[in-house]
């Protein structure tokens, strides 16, 4: 359909399309400084609109947004949103999504491999691989959905590694010296003492309430997961359907969460236990960490401290991930390297087997 100027020197487009129900409808779109971008709005709308892949990359991105926003967590999304419109869009984004070949996904590749921050350095095996899996999503959905031929990110390769950020972890010791130092600290103690006794993501332990600890069990319900998007605080459903756990805490841990609950006056059952930031606790950790004379490590890095611990106190990957909310494959996967090597004992009791067979 033509457009049109309207009474205020803008430009307007009016179309019609049939919606998912073959529906007939139209749309009118306003406020276009000129005749062309008002043009150019009417035959993006109508390549999507008719799913046609002649559209713009960014186009469909927009399509993908739509049938993919309401089926991931707020959280989720959020992160994906951000690579993508600052990663991928501003290279790919002007393209039509039917044209972009594996060459032009590896020279965009090469370009993030270059990529050097102010301290100069590169983004990380791990970043890279988010990212690439961010186009390939997207890729993949054309072709699932959309008729689009094939992939062309699959085609050009993965670039990057999952999982590939070094582990760090504190031994006990070096937690006990950091703890001491945050000690004067009631709120941040009480904080780190949880995500290192219980192995608790940050984001979980930054939503527990009174009515998640059962002072007269020893428990604590993990159920939620807090995060601030946008300003706000959201509470959403554990990382996975595994994370909702019941976990033991030892006597001691117990004993200091119920005094550190006393101190809370007026704290309501359903209100957050540590009503503090993410950035606190990471201003916390520099501080703690400098203080204790001890290496700095990531918060989630206490997790894995908590896990090797729990390695070298000889408990099974099957009973660490159910404490911790993994999947025990995972467990046995990521900590590996940590677990005692059972060789020597397998060749001796494959000698033993062996040497029973010959006596029989």
């Amino acid at each position: 359909m033509p457009v049109y100027k309207d009474t205020n020197g803008s430009w307007y487009a009016m179309v019609r399309y049939d919606d998912w129900q073959d529906k007939h409808k139209q749309k009118c779109k306003r406020g276009f400084a000129t005749k062309k971008d008002a043009l150019n709005w009417e035959r993006s709308f109508s390549l999507q609109s008719s799913n046609d892949l002649d559209m713009k990359f960014s186009s469909f991105y927009e399509i993908y947004a739509n049938d993919m926003r309401g089926r991931l967590k707020e959280t989720t999304w959020s992160g994906k949103e951000h690579i993508i419109r600052t990663k991928i869009l501003p290279y790919f984004g002007d393209k039509p999504i039917s044209e972009i070949k594996s060459k032009d996904v590896l020279a965009w590749q090469n370009e993030l491999l270059r990529h050097k921050n102010k301290n100069d350095k590169p983004y990380s095996d791990t970043y890279l691989k988010t990212v690439h899996n961010q186009i390939s999503a997207i890729f993949n959905h054309a072709v699932r959905f959309y008729n689009l031929p094939s992939n062309p990110a699959a085609k050009a390769g993965s670039i990057g590694v999952k999982n590939a950020k070094e582990m760090n972890f504190w031994t006990k010791d070096e937690y006990l010296k950091f703890s001491e130092a945050v000690m004067d600290k009631p709120r941040s103690y009480y904080a780190f003492e949880i995500l290192y006794w219980c192995g608790l993501r940050l984001g979980e332990m930054l939503a527990l309430t009174a009515d998640d600890i059962d002072l007269a069990k020893g428990t604590l319900t993990v159920n939620k997961s807090y995060q601030r998007l946008h300003g706000e605080d959201v509470i959403t459903s554990p990382k996975t359907a595994k994370s909702n756990r019941t976990v033991k805490m030892p006597q001691f841990l117990c004993d200091e969460i119920s005094d550190y609950i006393k101190m809370q006056y007026g704290l309501k059952p359903t209100e957050r236990l540590f009503d503090i930031t993410k950035s606190y606790l990471h201003h916390e950790m520099d501080r703690g960490s400098k203080a204790a004379g001890v290496k700095r490590i990531r918060i989630h890095d206490l997790r894995h401290s908590h896990v090797s611990l729990l390695i070298e106190m000889g408990f099974s990957a099957v009973a660490i991930a159910d404490r911790v909310g993994h999947e025990s494959i995972e467990i046995t996967y990521r900590y590996a390297h940590l677990f005692p090597s059972k060789q020597n004992e397998m060749a001796e009791r494959l000698d033993y087997e062996r040497s029973e067979e010959n006596v029989g």
